[in-house]
């Protein structure tokens, strides 16, 4: 591994709708168990609400937003559902594997961030075939006091994998991840490859965020990574 003083960009992932084609599946059964306790909302909204935020984000809106009291039994229910489904379902974001490879022929780190618990990272990454290239370079919102949008898992990231914030580049597919990589001082490629990403005004609304680059094939991902480093006057 690199060390904090070197200028090789430490690439940090999200894992779902960035690694895992998985926002579908976790919204259609959010929505579900939502409905079933009395929120009944679509997924556009559900998406708005809940994209990208940790577990304690998602119940802290369900109680301010719907008056809705998320209990251990109606987590565990809802987990049950889902990772039956990931199980039977999930698939790797199209061309991941080939563009982890392009990374370590560059001599390029990576790590995943996500704001999904431990189990349920490794349970993606184990169902996609991909647990291998990331353990045990794993970090989720369950190892930090506030998940995205606030910076702390990625900066908990960068510290555990010895780089500085500006020498990190984070892939995100949502709005929180966006705002939390930016507040963490690091440069961030917002990745439109989800199939939940395939909706126009979706697309839009990341767009607007201005990150440092926006693309939605996995394929230009190291393209996009050297461009920046020669930007930064470093070579991959």
């Amino acid at each position: 591994m690199t060390t904090a003083t070197s200028k090789t960009p430490l690439i940090i992932f999200d894992c779902d709708g960035v690694l895992v084609d998985s926002e579908p599946i976790s919204l259609a059964v959010l929505v579900e168990a939502l409905a079933e306790a009395g929120a009944p909302m679509d997924e556009t909204r559900a998406r708005e609400l809940f994209l990208g935020r940790s577990l304690a984000s998602m119940i802290a809106t369900a109680r301010d937003e719907y008056g809705l009291s998320i209990d251990d039994a109606f987590l565990s229910a809802m987990r049950l559902k889902l990772y039956d489904r990931f199980q039977e379902e999930l698939q790797a974001i199209e061309g991941i594997a080939d563009a982890l490879g392009a990374l370590t022929t560059a001599g390029i780190d990576w790590c995943v961030a996500s704001s999904s618990q431990p189990e349920r990272i490794e349970l993606s990454l184990t169902v996609t075939g991909i647990l291998p290239r990331f353990a045990p370079r794993i970090f989720s919102a369950s190892m930090v006091d506030h998940g995205k949008p606030a910076p702390d898992l990625f900066l908990f990231a960068a510290r555990s994998m010895d780089r500085n914030p500006a020498d990190c580049i984070v892939i995100e597919d949502s709005p929180a991840g966006i705002a939390a990589a930016k507040a963490a001082g690091m440069k961030v490629f917002a990745f439109l490859g989800g199939s939940h990403a395939r909706d126009p005004a979706f697309g839009d609304a990341i767009r607007a965020l201005h990150a440092d680059a926006v693309f939605d094939a996995m394929g230009d991902l190291l393209h996009l990574v050297s461009k920046n480093m020669s930007r930064d006057g470093n070579k991959p």
